[in-house]
């Protein structure tokens, strides 16, 4: 199985898993009001994009690992130390991410590439 074949799988797995939760709560509910129906519709496509957003961050750290980058501390040359998990936070919510990690054997430094919209290096996505 591909890459985009499991992110695929994946994604599909988790958009069943939250429908099949709307639907036993809508059984379970026996009149709802709007403001409850909106609440749980809301919290779940919340859920699945915080999934959707995972899923395509880890398809595009396995296609963009930047080799060796430059310390943003003190310009020595970095290197790369693995995978890690490291916390985002956008739009769609508070994502978990498995990212390229690089460190500084010079100054300490740790490092997420590719940086992030706000200018600091590091600390977020682009």
């Amino acid at each position: 199985m591909g890459v985009r074949d499991e992110a695929k799988r994946r994604l599909l797995a988790k958009a069943e898993e939250l429908i099949d939760e709307l639907l036993a709560w809508d059984q379970e509910k026996e009149k709802p009001t709007l403001t409850e129906i909106e609440d749980v519709v809301l919290r779940l496509r919340k859920e699945l994009g915080e999934e959707m957003a995972e899923v395509v961050i880890s398809l595009q750290e396995r296609n963009r690992l930047v080799p060796g980058p430059a310390c943003p501390k003190c310009g020595g040359e970095m290197r790369y130390k693995g995978q890690k998990a490291n916390g985002v936070e956008c739009r769609a919510g508070t994502l978990q991410a498995e990212r390229g990690y690089y460190h500084c054997p010079e100054c300490g430094e740790g490092f997420f590439p590719p940086g992030s919209a706000t200018g600091v290096e590091g600390s977020g996505l682009e």
